[in-house]
């Protein structure tokens, strides 16, 4: 059971009729936090829509590319057994060929994205927290 009062001091557990409140926490050691209003206004702002049109412009597009080539790949292992097996050079076959991209590809996928939200997404994020933090 969890509880808003602090452990005792000595390092024994009060009786069930003595509880002693919670100490409060000093105003220097804990930031200030942004009302709800503060975080509805800043989500309601064209900078705020302009992040998240950015970031769906990047990941929509490319999440679909890769569910779509995933998905090829496994439409092509079920019913194209005959080209998956065909052999490019010695033991390597399409099949492994394709399957292997399958990794390069998600690579490149995640060392894309971050390059992108390093370059686009980031200062602009930055840019919000900062006047957020600003304002409290």
């Amino acid at each position: 059971m969890a509880t808003d009062v602090s452990p005792p001091e000595g390092g024994k557990d009060p009786s069930p009729d003595q509880h002693t409140p919670a100490e409060p926490t000093p105003a220097s050691s804990t930031p200030a936090q942004p009302t709800t209003a503060q975080f509805v206004e800043v989500q309601e702002s064209a900078e705020f829509g302009e992040l998240r049109r950015t970031y769906r412009s990047f990941a929509f597009p490319l999440t679909i590319a890769f569910i779509a080539w995933y998905l090829l790949y496994v439409l092509l292992s079920n019913y194209a057994g005959g080209f998956m097996g065909t052999k490019l050079f010695g033991n390597i076959n399409v099949a492994l060929v394709l399957g292997l991209a399958q990794f390069a590809t998600t690579f490149l996928i995640a060392w894309f994205y971050a390059r992108h939200a390093s370059r686009q997404l980031d200062p602009k994020a930055d840019a919000i927290k900062s006047r957020m933090e600003a304002d409290v």
